[in-house]
């Protein structure tokens, strides 16, 4: 009996912990506490590879390379404290060489361990792999050359200049570690010869010379938006090295370099900087410097810029996330070990026994990271190792199992018999143990395939009151091996002997999978597939076909040997549909038949075209079905593309799907588990199409009959897309975590959302975590599911993200440009979008500049957002020729600036018309006009039809005012003649309430005129007025002549620039103390004027007409003999007799402070006095 004993951990191995010691820590029966580890050396050099284990002694230590154990000589020996040394390292080809991966074992009564894998290379360099190539360069720009080499270890990049050692960085020079070259503003004497030097510990090689030649600038240099030549590429760098991202940037101005992260996140400032004019260099790279970068290029003070983007993946070793433990188990029990690893890319787990490999297989079974032993037995007692290993390097972790063993166990059951029933089943019999057989509780019966390698072991309990169990669920005629055990409550009994039964054979449960394909119009070559084992249920021996045509009833049938796998129908009639089946039989009987296949013959006539393709179905999993397909060999025509058909046995088929002539493969997802499709693939030409290919195949399920318990994996998590450009989207993933170690492929699906056609859904294959789906829709919102598969078994698909490809840069520039000038130094530009209906434009930058300025390279920028289409372009210069040219952009970058447009800016004095002048010669005749804008054809008809209208209005109102005032001109002149008749009957105390409002100052308040009234009315000044329309001036001048002859009365005026004085007489005899108002306001009751008047305001009359109009109208107004003067005026007039005549006189006196600023101002009433 063994007994397990831990030893406490001495305070020395506390350090372990921060150490990367694989193993146990503190597993004190046997440890490495010093492992070897990579090692790069010279030829001929000696090297030491250590190893050093610690534990119970006595501990034995040999080296494996590359899993074979090495053999000691006087050149390769074990040092006593178990290291490796090697005096002379050879780099012989083939098994002499040294190169390799070394491991030491190290073993003692316990078990053994192995270390983890240390590689040891010898130092080299090969030739160039990618040698400089000459350039020419205009001068001012950016010359860039670059090389590369394989080296061990890597080597020293550096460059000369005509055989001159040029300096790493210099304002102008930059050499990037990855063997790029980088010159800005290149100068006459940059002209020469460049090479590449590669310098490591090996050797030291030169490239060939590439020649720099430089041409001069002529001319001015003219703007250019900016475009990067050398953008970053994907790369892949491994944890704490180094990543290089290039970007190299040109435009004028010299555009600014900025870097971003697409994801958002910030860049790592401590460990990353800019080299040179934009390369972004990242040292000591981790983890979550995975992403994609984003180089931007930007014209200093606009928002135009261009941007480029790569991933960079960093890889990392591998690092365990769950440890085994050891474990103490009795005999016939059961010990599960666990262990996880992550890394990039995912880390492969081994389970080692001893140092040696275990495979699967009866009692131990490994299940994803899982080890797990059945049925104990002392031979497992041994120390247990998990290894992780990727390209990154291997870690181990170590755990012990021990076996306790019981002395009063039952012996094992005896006679041991098997007996077939059928195809399925098997009858199991034994004896009761020999000894201690009372203490037995339990039988447990193991079965499992008894060929092949990794058989999954099936295990049954049953009572301990029988000793006959019947095993069904096994597959037709195949060989299964068997054991019992007996349980007691405190352990097991050792295994019964081991028997090998076979079962019966059955009929075929599934017909093969045939393919049809046509050599010549009259043929159709018939081949299958041999059925698969589980299916088969025995030997075939023979094989049935049936065939007949579309239209008839009659079956032909062949019967061939079980051997055949191809058979040729011939004598058919061209393009005729035929229905191919096919069954199989064994030794038992016929298995069922396939359904009706059809395939159609070539016409006659189709000679030319393309003949069948090759094809082949394989089942990815349990969805999808790759298909992938070869030309035909002795092709007649050239191919322009495939067509796919597919369709589910007894469905209708679905509508092709279009590939192009350089796919050989496509991949069908989405389908159904466990059924049967048909697939056809034909090629076409400009002919016409070609003979088709016409194949089965079968999905297999998504869980075995035995697994139907099994869960099925969770789906990946933490789906996330993000746009690469306007035809790909990346997409990311979490792997879940029980599935490191394993073996896991992943669906990806893809379709536009609302997509009605389930035949354009894609499905894309990988095992990788992350994709980059490609060929997409530009600005198409696309969702997107993952799934994965592992061990046969199929998640469900993981919650879909929605994600919308970026817009293609715009191809053209905006259309329809039009530019106005609105007034003597602004112009109005006005455009339209660019023709690409799909193009999404974020905002537009016009560029204007005059012809001086342009030649000299200076313009001026304006941007406007995407959804405006105008702008004002102010401040031109008069007397320049303006060029204006547009562009529009995204996100993505930027479009073709349109053709420059000429814009004319007259001086003052000059013409108005101008003409629009494009580069091309072409003009387009515009007319400025001041104070118009240019408008477009439909806008010009309707202010055209407006403006009819409205003078037709205008013209409509002045002849009804004609005709109107013809009325009151001759009314007006009759109540004139009245008025002198009876106005003096009429009493003086009434006259205060005829009298209308008026101003202090009586000035004509509709012209604003210096007017002079007297008592026969308004006194026409000597300057001439200036004549006005003719038809009204005519029937002013006609009226007055009439109003003159009807004067009576004298008027006299004293008329000075500084005061006005506006006097009268009156010749009736009458109180000297009454003066008539007559003079002042009109007749007395004349409504009519009162009526004109306020008419006159109604029509908008703001004294802009003549003057003889206004006078005209006041002289119908006073023109009267007789007057009255109302008591209310009395204390405001000073009367003084005339020394002509006994008529008192009336003045108005007007300072000369009052004046008229305006037509209709008048005098404030205080600055005025009678």
């Amino acid at each position: 009996m063994a007994y397990f004993k831990r030893n406490r951990c001495p305070p020395v191995l506390y350090l372990s912990v921060l150490l990367p010691v694989s193993g146990v820590l503190c597993f004190s029966e046997l440890f490495f506490y010093k492992e070897p580890h990579d090692v790069n050396v010279m030829r001929k050099d000696p090297v030491i590879l250590d190893c050093q284990a610690r534990g119970d002694l006595p501990i034995s230590m040999k080296w494996l390379k590359n899993g074979v154990k090495v053999l000691e000589n006087d050149r390769v020996y074990a040092l006593s404290n178990g290291s490796l040394y090697i005096a002379e390292v050879e780099s012989k080809a083939g098994d002499k060489s040294d190169e390799g991966f070394y491991q030491c074992l190290a073993q003692n009564k316990y078990g053994a361990i192995l270390s983890q894998k240390a590689r040891l290379t010898i130092a080299s360099i090969s030739p160039f792999e990618i040698q400089p190539v000459s350039a020419v360069v205009q001068e001012g720009s950016v010359a860039r050359f670059s090389c590369k080499i394989s080296a061990s270890p890597l080597p020293i990049i550096t460059w000369e200049f005509n055989r001159t050692i040029l300096p790493l960085s210099t304002e102008r020079i930059t050499v990037l570690p990855n063997g790029v070259l980088q010159i800005y503003g290149v100068q006459q004497g940059d002209a020469g010869n460049y090479r590449c030097v590669a310098t490591n510990i090996a050797n030291r090689r030169r490239s060939t010379e590439a020649t720099l030649t430089v041409i001069p600038v002529t001319g001015a240099i003219l703007p250019r938006k900016p475009s990067i030549i050398a953008g970053p590429q994907n790369i892949t760098a491994s944890l704490h090295q180094s990543a290089i991202l290039e970007c190299v940037a040109i435009g004028n101005p010299k555009p600014i370099v900025s870097w971003s992260r697409l994801d958002h996140k910030p860049i790592d400032v401590f460990n990353t900087r800019v080299m040179g004019n934009g390369n972004l260099i990242i040292s000591d790279v981790k983890l979550e410097h995975t992403g994609i970068y984003v180089c931007r290029a930007t014209t200093p003070g606009t928002r135009n810029f261009t941007v480029a983007m790569a991933l960079l993946t960093v890889l990392a070793p591998p690092a365990f996330v769950e440890w085994p433990e050891s474990l103490t188990r009795p005999r016939a029990g059961t010990a599960r070990f666990v262990c996880q690893a992550e890394g990039i890319p995912a880390p492969k787990i081994t389970w080692l026994k001893n140092g040696e490999r275990i495979h699967s297989n009866g009692r131990i079974k490994m299940y994803n990271s899982k080890l797990v032993i059945n049925q104990i037995i002392p031979e497992d007692d041994a120390i247990y190792q998990c290894m992780a290993e990727n390209d990154q390097g291997s870690i181990l972790s170590t755990a012990r199992l021990i076996v306790v063993m019981s002395e009063d166990r039952p012996s094992a059951p005896r006679s041991v018999r098997a007996e077939s029933v059928s195809s399925s089943a098997i009858l199991l019999a034994w004896d009761r143990p020999l000894y201690n057989s009372h203490k037995v509780i339990a039988y447990s019966v193991h079965y499992m395939k008894a060929e092949g390698l990794n058989n999954e072991e099936y295990q049954v309990v049953i009572g301990n009151d029988t000793t006959r169990y019947i095993i069904d669920d096994l597959e037709p005629a195949s060989n299964y091996t068997f054991y019992i055990v007996a349980y007691m409550p405190m352990g097991a009994s050792r295994m019964s002997d081991h028997v090998i039964q076979h079962t019966l054979e059955d009929v075929p449960l599934r017909a093969p999978e045939i393919s049809l394909t046509s050599r010549s119009p009259t043929d159709i070559v018939v081949s299958w597939q041999p059925i698969p084992a589980k299916f088969r249920r025995g030997r075939i021996v023979a094989i049935r076909l049936s065939f007949r045509t579309s239209t008839e009833n009659a079956i032909n049938t062949l019967e061939l040997p079980g051997s055949m796998s191809e058979y040729l129908i011939e004598s058919l009639i061209p393009d005729t549909i035929y229905l191919v089946r096919i069954a199989a039989a064994t030794r038992v009987g016929w298995g069922e038949q396939s359904a009706w296949t059809s395939h159609r013959t070539p016409k006659a006539s189709n000679i030319k075209v393309p003949l069948a393709p090759e094809l082949h179905l394989e089942p990815l999993n349990c969805t999808t079905i790759l298909v992938r397909w070869q030309p035909s060999p002795v092709n007649r025509a050239s191919i322009q593309g495939y067509k796919l058909f597919y369709r589910e046995e007894s469905q209708q088929e679905r509508a092709p799907i279009e590939l192009r002539a350089k796919d050989s493969h496509h991949t069908i997802g989405g389908l159904d588990p466990r059924r049967k499709y048909h697939v056809k693939l034909l090629a076409y030409s400009y002919i016409g199409e070609g003979y088709q290919a016409d194949q089965t195949v079968s999905t297999p399920g998504c869980v075995s009959v035995r697994d139907r318990m099994v869960p099925p994996p969770p789906p990946p998590h933490h789906l996330y897309a993000k746009a690469n450009s306007s035809s790909s989207v990346y997409l990311h993933w979490g792997r879940p975590a029980f599935s490191s170690g394993q073996v896991v492929n992943y669906t990806v699906r893809c379709n536009p959302v609302g997509l009605q056609n389930a035949s354009l859904v894609l499905y894309l294959q990988t095992s990788e975590a992350h994709m980059l789906v490609q060929d997409l829709q530009p600005f198409t919102k696309y969702e997107f599911a993952v799934r994965l598969h592992v061990d046969q078994l199929s998640s469900p698909w993981s919650p879909v993200v929605y994600h919308t490809t970026l817009p293609e840069v715009p191809s053209g520039p905006p259309i329809g440009i039009k530019v106005t000038l609105i007034e003597d130094d602004t112009a109005l530009v006005s455009w339209k979008q660019p023709e690409d209906p799909n193009v999404v434009v974020s905002h537009y930058t016009i560029l204007y500049a005059s012809r001086k300025a342009w030649i000299a390279g200076e313009w001026k920028v304006l941007q406007r957002e995407g959804t405006l289409t105008m702008a004002l372009l102010e401040n031109l210069l008069p007397g320049n020729v303006y060029l204006i040219k547009i562009s529009a952009s995204n996100e993505v970058g930027d479009g073709p600036f349109s053709s420059a447009v000429e814009l004319p800016v007259l001086l003052k004095g000059e013409t108005a018309n101008s003409k629009v002048k494009h580069p091309d010669g072409s003009t387009e005749a515009k007319a400025y006009f001041e104070g118009f804008y240019h408008l477009d054809q439909k806008s010009m008809t309707g202010i055209i039809v407006g403006v009819c209208i409205a003078l037709t209005c205008i013209l409509i109102c002045a002849l009804i005012l004609i005709f109107r005032s013809k009325a009151r001109k001759s009314s007006a002149i009759k109540a004139i003649q009245r008025s002198n008749s009876h106005l003096d009957r009429i009493p003086s105390e009434n006259a205060e309430t005829l009298t209308p409002m008026m101003t202090p100052n009586f000035v004509d308040t509709k012209g604003g005129t210096h007017l002079i009234i007297n008592s026969f009315g308004p006194i026409k000044q000597n300057k001439q007025t200036k004549k006005k329309w003719w038809p009204f001036n005519y029937k002013v001048r006609k009226n007055a002549n009439k109003s003159k002859t009807q004067q009576s009365l004298h008027a006299t005026c004293a008329y000075q620039p500084g005061n006005t004085v506006l006097t009268y007489e009156k010749e009736s005899p009458m109180s000297p103390h009454q003066p008539s108002l007559q003079i002042l306001f009109g007749p007395i009751g004349d409504s009519e004027h009162s009526n004109n008047s306020e008419g006159s305001h109604e029509t908008g009359d703001s004294g802009r007409y003549s003057h003889d109009e206004t006078e005209m109208t006041h002289l119908s107004s006073v023109s009267s003999s007789a007057s009255s003067e109302p008591p209310s005026l009395k204390p405001f007039i000073e009367y003084e007799p005339s020394p002509v005549s006994d008529s008192p006189h009336f003045a108005l006196e007007v300072p000369s402070s009052c004046t008229l600023e305006a037509p209709n101002q008048m005098c404030t009433p205080p600055a005025c006095r009678l």
